[in-house]
């Protein structure tokens, strides 16, 4: 009986540790399937740039005539003619891609063959093409490239706007190149902006990435392609934990406008945003912070003729919430032009519908606002010492009339506010501001201990919305 007992007591011991094992095994996915269906659509990119060299040796410098066992031999041959002239060198890249159709066409980053000379795709068995560049666009970082061939396996596109955060996703590339090499991790975060890239809702991950990567397919479990690995952030150059990945629909609405016209047109509002933080939404009205606030609204644009002003706080678009100015950009971005769209907004407290048609977006749209000069006057309820605006001023800082330069600006509610000495104050309290007169007038009806929305126009950034306080005591 003990006998029976003991037996009965290993094999649920044997039982518990094998369900133990099975719950373990079903809390991390299996990649070996999805890496064996779609690594044959991933490719290997090498590219060669030529580097013209335009220094020499010294004048009257002869090469010596040295042994022939020299080393120097092999230095001079290789980076000088016989004349002395240094000569041409290259520089190679190497960088990932995936093919999107079955007759050759390949996606890539743009980094990956900017400036290349020569670029070559190398297939999962090992077969070699030499590629020609379609299009290119800096502002995604997305390329598109062809390969005269036929009947090659293709990668199933699939939608970022389904990821959701903590969900599992693998990296397939050549980090270092070393080819078909495979990373998995987490979708981090979606949405992200990035420096100088308004028009990319970046998705982050903790996959693996490094150099070498660049260009290769971002995975979900179905082995469906839901991004284009893209760069990462790093102090040392190499993998930190932080990948971002191009949303798959971001980059084949890019592919295919280079496929079908050679370069990409953007939708286009012509406002200039920001942010709305506390003391902003507590100025507007507002219980909570969120949406975009129109800094300015450029003239002769989208925004201007649909009726956007100065102050609007823009809350969604086509239907979409705008939570976070960086929300905007892409949205409008990706609405094709001509093409009209909904816009919601608040103003002075009161929410509004605009129909706006959008353009295409100008291939400088940034403005930039020069400093200037100006004759001091005395010095006002915020602390600040303002003028009126010269012509050439004006001209300067594409400011059309009104508002005051601030030449001073001491230590008060403005400087809290973060005004400072060159801004243009342009609108206070929801007013335009016209002069000085009128300004000053305006500070004597400036409630205390409330926040208000004061907008200055700064050099280099353009306008910008600060929250101004003014207590009692000042």
């Amino acid at each position: 009986m003990k006998k029976h007992m003991k037996n009965v007591s290993g094999w649920l011991v044997i039982l518990l540790a094998m369900t133990i094992t099975s719950v373990q095994a079903r809390g991390f996915p299996d990649f070996t399937g999805l890496v064996e269906k779609n690594s044959a659509a991933v490719v290997n990119i090498s590219t060669t740039q030529k580097v013209k060299q335009h220094s020499k040796l010294p004048k009257n410098f002869q090469i010596p005539d040295l042994p022939e066992d020299s080393p120097f031999n092999d230095f001079f041959r290789r980076f000088f003619d016989e004349e002395g002239k240094q000569q041409d060198s290259e520089t190679k890249s190497l960088g990932s891609g995936f093919i999107v159709s079955a007759d050759g066409y390949v996606i890539t980053n743009n980094h990956v063959v900017a400036g290349a000379d020569e670029v070559l795709v190398r297939l999962n068995d090992r077969r070699e093409y030499p590629a020609k560049v379609i299009g290119t666009d800096e502002r995604t970082d997305v390329a598109v490239l062809k390969i005269e061939a036929e009947d090659l396996p293709v990668l199933k596109i699939g939608s970022s706007s389904q990821l959701k955060v903590g969900e599992w996703v693998l990296a397939i590339g050549s980090p270092f190149g070393f080819d078909y090499s495979v990373t998995a991790g987490i979708v981090s975060a979606k949405g992200r902006s990035l420096p100088r890239e308004n028009y990319v809702p970046f998705i982050q991950t903790d996959v693996a990435i490094n150099p070498g990567n660049s260009g290769g397919p971002l995975f979900n479990l179905k082995g469906e392609v839901v991004g284009v690995n893209s760069q990462i952030y790093s102090r040392t150059g190499g993998f930190m934990g932080l990948s971002f990945a191009i949303p798959i629909e971001v980059a084949m609405n890019v592919a295919d406008q280079l496929r079908d016209k050679g370069r990409v047109s953007r939708g286009w509002l012509g406002v200039l945003i920001q942010d709305v933080n506390s003391d902003l939404a507590e100025s507007f009205g507002m219980k909570r912070p969120r949406g975009a606030l129109v800094s300015r609204v450029l003239p002769d644009s989208p925004a201007a003729d649909a009726g956007f002003e100065v102050g609007d706080i823009i809350l969604s678009f086509n239907g979409e919430k705008v939570v976070r100015s960086k929300d905007l950009p892409p949205l409008v971005g990706r609405t094709p032009v001509e093409e009209e769209a909904k816009v919601k907004v608040l103003r002075k407290g009161e929410r509004k519908n605009l129909r706006v048609t959008i353009g295409e977006l100008p291939e400088d749209d940034e403005i930039q606002v020069a400093a200037g000069k100006a004759k001091p006057e005395k010095q006002n309820r915020l602390a600040v010492v303002v003028t009126d605006l010269t012509n050439k001023q004006r001209q300067k800082r594409d400011i059309t009339e009104g508002g005051v330069l601030v030449v001073a600006a001491n230590p008060g509610a403005a400087a809290k506010a973060g005004i400072r000495k060159g801004d243009v104050i342009t609108m206070l309290n929801n007013v335009t501001v016209t002069d000085v007169e009128q300004f000053n007038e305006l500070l004597g009806d400036l409630p205390s201990g409330k926040s208000i929305p004061v907008l200055v126009h700064r050099a280099r950034s353009g306008p910008l919305f600060l929250a101004l306080k003014i207590k009692d005591e000042e």
